[in-house]
């Protein structure tokens, strides 16, 4: 019986299962829904649909360089048990890599074919849910390139290699010795994953952020009964002050305590004798904006032991 694409989507929704599972349970069973429905019950893939309503906020962020090219992406699971699945780090540093190749565009990623099997990368999520037995999603994915210089990573809470709970990636443009570059992103990326910037530059701010901030300092500022010229001298000052909190070259330098972000990439160029510029930087947390369902540890691992 010839298998239709219509077959193919009534069983996909029908099981949650990937498309590709769903045309090879149907060639299996000649065409037979039903028949095929069994099948992929009996390979554990007609579990899917039911696990993906459940909330996914633990996982792996993951990430790849390729040269001048970076990566970033977060994978979610359900439990932290899964983070710590050899598979599963190995599915997500696979996934990383292939965002490198799509240049971190995260549907591009989920329709790029996953290596060493029939299935895109969307549905090997699918896949491994099946076979792990936890809820998972490919949330999101970004990358960085330059012309000339480096992409550098870092990866905070590290379970393994460029796996973790904080992915951060750097990008600095220049023609000074990649070794130089590396050290300097190196370092820039550990500060970016202890402040969490809001932004590069001044410039890149959002200028909501901004303005919102402007709001409140000048309530505050009202309420102090001096005069408009002193209070817009107190203004700017405190606008300062929250550059010095938020945005990245402004900031002080975590590593030494003393220098602004902006004059440490300053000095390293001086010393290799070349302009370095930062042309960006991407930091994922995991789980960060999901609202986590609340569960006790004893009540989790029962229900691990229980699968």
């Amino acid at each position: 019986m010839a298998i239709t694409a219509a077959l193919v989507k009534e069983l996909r929704e029908t099981t949650g299962a990937g498309m590709m599972d769903c045309k090879k349970a149907l060639s299996e069973t000649d065409g037979n829904v039903d028949a095929a429905v069994d099948w992929l019950r009996t390979k554990g893939l007609a579990n899917a649909a039911k696990k993906a309503g459940r909330v996914a906020a633990e996982g792996l962020v993951a990430v790849a360089v390729n040269g001048t090219k970076g990566a970033v992406v977060e994978l979610n699971a359900e439990t932290d048990f899964v983070s710590r699945n050899e598979d599963f780090q190995k599915f997500v540093n696979e996934v990383a890599v292939q965002a490198v190749s799509v240049d971190g565009d995260v549907d591009a990623l989920k329709a790029a074919a996953f290596p060493g099997t029939s299935r895109n990368v969307e549905e090997q999520v699918t896949h491994m849910i099946a076979t792990i037995g936890e809820n998972m999603s490919l949330r999101r994915s970004a990358g960085l390139s330059v012309e000339k210089g480096v992409v550098a990573s870092y990866i905070h809470s590290a379970v393994a290699t460029d796996l973790g709970k904080i992915g951060v990636l750097v990008a600095l443009e220049s023609e000074a010795d990649a070794a130089v570059l590396e050290g300097l992103g190196k370092q820039i990326a550990m500060h970016i994953a202890a402040t969490n910037p809001a932004s590069a530059t001044v410039a890149d701010l959002d200028p909501e952020l901004v303005e919102r901030e402007k709001t409140v300092l000048t309530e505050q500022a009202k309420e102090s009964g001096r005069p408009i010229e002193i209070i817009e001298k107190m203004i700017d000052g405190r606008i300062r002050k929250y550059y010095e909190q938020v945005v990245l070259v402004e900031q002080t330098f975590v590593i030494d305590g003393e220098n602004k972000v902006k004059d440490v990439i300053e000095n390293v160029a001086k010393e290799a004798g070349k302009p370095i510029t930062l042309k960006g930087f991407v930091r994922f947390e995991l789980g960060e904006g999901i609202e986590r369902e609340e569960k006790d540890f004893a009540a989790e691992v029962a229900e691990q032991l229980n699968k």
